[in-house]
C-alpha cells in the first residue's frame, strides 16, 4: 500500500527508485502501479520524474 501523504509518498518513491529499481516503469510494473498516475499525483505538487537522476524532482 502506498503512503497518503504525498510528501511521504514522494520520499518513498524516491527511496524506493535509488535503492531498488534502475528506473520509474520498473518501479511501476514490479509494484503493479500506474505511472501515469503517479507521474500526474507529483506533479500536481510541482515534482517530476528526471529519467537521468531517477528521481522525482
Amino acid at each position: 500500500m502506498l503512503p497518503q501523504d504525498d510528501f511521504i509518498l514522494l520520499s518513498y518513491l524516491n527511496a524506493k527508485l535509488r535503492d531498488f529499481y534502475p528506473n520509474l516503469s520498473a518501479l511501476c510494473e514490479d509494484l503493479d502501479l500506474s505511472r501515469e498516475e503517479l507521474e500526474t499525483r507529483l506533479s500536481s505538487l510541482g515534482f517530476r520524474y528526471d529519467e537521468t537522476c531517477n528521481q522525482f524532482v
